[in-house]
């Protein structure tokens, strides 16, 4: 049984933190160039950046900054050169090749579409380019790969939306909204909770959704709500905060208000609807251990360092095996928690969520 990277509460901040072996300098963030430039120091390198998508609000505002913080933190004289790729597979590869090209030491890949990426890696290796494999696990040669443990994501997904029907569990019939069928984490989202509901609930529903589209997950949920009827379903499953959007409105506007329905990723309006009591539950995955996580081992790639010290798991893609892993743990968020993890670890403050709109419910809640 693999090794677990526990992260939990008040800790998941501070002990990402521990992390480095050395610090130089102040952390630097990302801003709105391609290429961000490290401050003065020895040593020096170029690492790419590549993430997949900016419509989610984590990773221009979290992944990207953490991720270029701290390796201008552990790497004054070092260069990010950062693409984001749109969901657009065709120009990740695009902007995969072009690092290439530039001559970058190392690369840094949030796939699009990770099955996509064998040849790319490939290419990569034959180059003498390492490449981590970030958030999710992209195929081919990986060097590392650092994430989630996301099957345990969809398992607290599942207990979550089990704990909110509590004795109306037993024969529940729950609704299923699924990440992008091109994302190797969504897969594991589903299976997980799959896993927990199909030992107690019925599944009634489950549609991937291309993309994670806020859109057509309103759209799969008004189909859910056509098929089976407004009374036909007691709980709705969704893969992520965004699609929830989307489907807490599908079932506003047919007057249905009293189902339990959740996502994750902890993000602002996510935690905002669960303040208001749309939403009931996220998934808090803390982006800064994460990234600085993947931060350090890039540099201590170009470094020629060993960082098994940071990878203390393993994991299998679709082309290779025993790929040395950091998968951290997440931690389930409710109206009750939300004091406890994503405020006690500044991942977001009370202001932030408590804004004029929000501070009655708030101060209803508790929260601050």
């Amino acid at each position: 049984m693999r090794q677990q990277l526990r992260l939990v509460g008040i800790g998941v901040a501070s002990l990402a933190m521990t992390v480095a072996l050395a610090a130089c300098g102040e952390a630097g963030g990302g801003d709105d160039d391609e290429n961000t430039e490290g401050g003065g120091g020895d040593g020096g390198g170029t690492i790419g950046l590549l993430l997949p998508e900016d419509s989610t609000t984590r990773y221009e505002s979290f992944d990207r900054p953490f991720i270029e913080g701290k390796i201008g933190e552990l790497c004054p004289d070092c260069t990010v050169q950062y693409n984001n790729a749109s969901e657009d597979t065709n120009l990740q590869k695009q902007q995969f090749d072009a690092m290439l090209t530039d001559g970058v030491d190392v690369i840094i890949l949030d796939a699009v579409d990770a099955s996509a990426t064998s040849t790319w890696v490939e290419e990569a290796e034959a180059e003498g380019v390492p490449v981590i494999a970030y958030d999710r696990l992209a195929e081919g040669p990986i060097e590392a790969y650092v994430s989630y443990d996301n099957e345990r994501v969809g398992q607290l997904q599942g207990e979550a939306v089990l704990d909110a029907l509590g004795a109306d569990a037993e024969g529940a019939r729950v609704v299923m909204i699924n990440g992008s069928p091109t994302d190797p984490n969504a897969a594991l989202f589903k299976s997980g909770a799959e896993s927990v509901l199909g030992e107690t609930a019925e599944i009634v529903f489950s549609q991937d959704i291309d993309g994670w589209d806020a859109a057509l997950a309103n759209e799969e949920m008004n189909a859910a709500i056509d098929s089976l009827g407004e009374d036909g379903f007691d709980a709705v499953y969704v893969a992520n905060d965004g699609m929830a959007a989307g489907v807490i409105n599908a079932l506003q506007a047919a007057g249905i208000t009293d189902v339990p329905i959740g996502g994750q990723d902890a993000e602002l309006a996510g935690l905002q609807r669960i303040i208001t009591g749309e939403q009931t539950y996220t998934i808090y995955k803390a982006l800064r251990p994460e990234a600085e996580i993947t931060a350090e081992i890039a540099v201590r790639l170009l470094n020629g360092e060993d960082f098994a010290d940071l990878t203390p798991d393993s994991a299998d893609s679709a082309t290779d095996s025993g790929i040395p892993s950091a998968l951290l743990t997440p931690v389930p968020v409710t109206v009750d928690t939300i004091n406890d993890t994503v405020i006690a670890d500044e991942f977001y403050s009370a202001a932030d969520i408590c804004t004029a709109e929000f501070a009655d419910a708030c101060q209803a809640a508790g929260i601050g």
